[in-house]
């Protein structure tokens, strides 16, 4: 039962995200660890997030930014082809250190901006969001953890919140989609157990819809206040975790 617990919480979390809380999704898998292997974890869990993309791809269905859309999913899709051959030869403990680091330094770098009254909006680049879209993917691919790299590209253009987490749907649901063939070929799927992950998946569902009724009732400022906060605590425990494990 205990156990059952954590899977729903997982799935819960991750349908949330879908729905509006943003980069919330990167505790699924750290949930999980707590019971099993985190590679297995991932498996587990990628086919509630491409459940809960499919409620979250049509609740946000008008709300995007379109050019971060168009170039971040291309990106995305070189980063998983990048990631399928050279993840053998990355350590996952790599991975996550240099992923959570990413974190680190933009949430570093923002505070700082505040701090000197600089809260300018950076224009929209197509090289650094190809850069930064094909790290998404990359990241994404080896622990769920994408996104640090996607918020470093997309926070600092300042959109409103529901583009914000429009874009962030129904980008990592492409991503997902991506990473679909190689997690099957590399046996991720084996400890499925079926009445579980439909459980899990309806609570996945339901967990998108309560997200994004908490987007549209948080003030702008707090929705990125909360943004942020999050992905400063999964930064910091992909960092503290990889440590762990390198050191």
């Amino acid at each position: 039962m205990e156990t059952l617990g954590l899977f729903l919480l997982a799935a819960l979390i991750v349908g949330a995200s879908k729905g509006g809380l943003a980069s919330a999704a990167a505790l699924a898998v750290p949930i999980l660890s707590l019971w099993m292997d985190p590679l297995m974890a991932a498996g587990v869990l990628l086919p509630i997030f491409l459940v809960s993309d499919v409620v979250g791809v049509w609740l946000y269905r008008r709300e995007f930014s379109a050019r971060n859309v168009a170039l971040l999913i291309p990106a995305g899709l070189v980063g998983v082809i990048l990631a399928t051959f050279l993840a053998p030869y990355i350590s996952r403990s790599v991975a996550e250190m240099a992923t959570g680091l990413v974190g680190l330094f933009y949430c570093g770098h923002a505070v700082g901006k505040k701090l000197r009254g600089r809260t300018e909006v950076v224009p929209f680049r197509p090289a650094k969001g190809m850069f930064w879209g094909a790290l998404t993917g990359v990241t994404s691919f080896i622990s769920h953890t994408g996104a640090p790299p996607f918020q470093t590209f997309v926070l600092p253009q300042k959109l409103p919140k529901m583009q914000y987490a429009g874009t962030n749907t129904l980008v990592f649901a492409a991503i997902n989609l991506f990473k679909l063939p190689a997690y099957s070929a590399v046996g991720l799927f084996a400890n499925i157990h079926l009445p579980t992950l439909l459980a899990m998946a309806a609570v996945a569902s339901v967990g998108a819809v309560l997200g994004r009724r908490l987007a549209l009732w948080m003030p702008e400022a707090v929705y990125m206040f909360v943004i942020q906060a999050l992905l400063f605590v999964v930064s910091a425990y992909l960092v503290i975790k990889a440590s762990g494990q390198l050191f």
